[in-house]
């Protein structure tokens, strides 16, 4: 009974998923609860090695999983990549926006080409690839797009520069998106993480200081790790999450509102 129950709110069988900067931090947790939780699932990102190995983890563990190497800074690599991932299992119920480059030179010292490639990856690689997806999904009836922001798209801390900008924008484009599709089916939400671990954060995590003060500054007295993310992306990409749309869930151990 408890497991019938469970399914019909969570279970993501028969479902495909295709999870940007999946193979390390935050998206790599996304992907690997995804496709534990019954999604066959395709990850795109730059490192043929992590991107194998993060495959071979998941196959091994008798999930359905394929990778797709690519780098999202180009409108024809990001189209490419779509068509690729695409072929993989059929086209995807359920999308997630992971990958992003962090370069956040001070304002004064900003170059085009760093506001040029920053948008690119964390802003509009999100709007291409929704784009090719989210008109399917609603013919279909039924999708999932999840884009993964950060706390710099509500305030300006460290530098916020344009990695800041880009997040805000990306939290734009996903009630946008939301008001465009899901009235048939597709729900788009965004998940903000805190301070986490993972080597997106390298520059900030090396420093012990600032790694004990931010975590300080949370409600639950530590910095997070990429696998607090596992069960809100499968909440929010299965069926009980269907009237929750337009949304930014922090996911920050109250760092947001301590």
């Amino acid at each position: 009974m408890s497991q019938t129950y469970l399914a019909e709110l969570f279970s993501l069988d028969g479902r495909v998923a295709i999870v940007t900067g999946g193979s390390s931090g935050i998206g790599r947790a996304i992907a690997g609860a995804l496709a534990r939780a019954g999604a066959s699932v395709v990850i795109v990102a730059r490192r043929e090695s992590e991107l194998a190995a993060t495959v071979e983890e998941l196959t091994g563990d008798g999930c359905r999983a394929a990778w797709v190497s690519a780098d999202l800074s180009t409108r024809d690599a990001v189209r490419a990549a779509a068509e690729e991932a695409a072929a993989a299992f059929g086209e995807p119920d359920i999308l997630v926006n992971s990958a992003g480059i962090n370069l956040r030179p001070p304002m004064g010292e900003m170059t085009d080409d760093v506001w040029d490639v920053t948008m690119a990856v964390n802003l509009e690689a999100p709007h291409l690839l929704g784009r090719r997806f989210g008109p399917g999904m609603a013919e279909r009836g039924y999708g999932r797009i999840i884009h993964v922001s950060s706390q710099q798209a509500h305030r300006a801390f460290v530098q916020s520069g344009v990695y800041g900008v880009s997040k805000g924008g990306l939290e734009s484009l996903a009630r946008s998106q939301a008001e465009a599709w899901s009235s048939r089916g597709v729900t788009c939400n965004t998940l903000v993480p805190g301070f986490v671990m993972t080597p997106l954060n390298a520059r900030l995590s090396s420093d012990p200081e600032k790694v004990a003060e931010l975590a300080a500054r949370t409600m639950v007295g530590r910095n997070g790790l990429a696998e607090d993310f596992a069960a809100a992306a499968v909440f929010l990409a299965g069926p009980g999450s269907a009237y929750v749309t337009g949304q930014s869930i922090f996911v920050d151990g109250g760092l947001s509102v301590h």
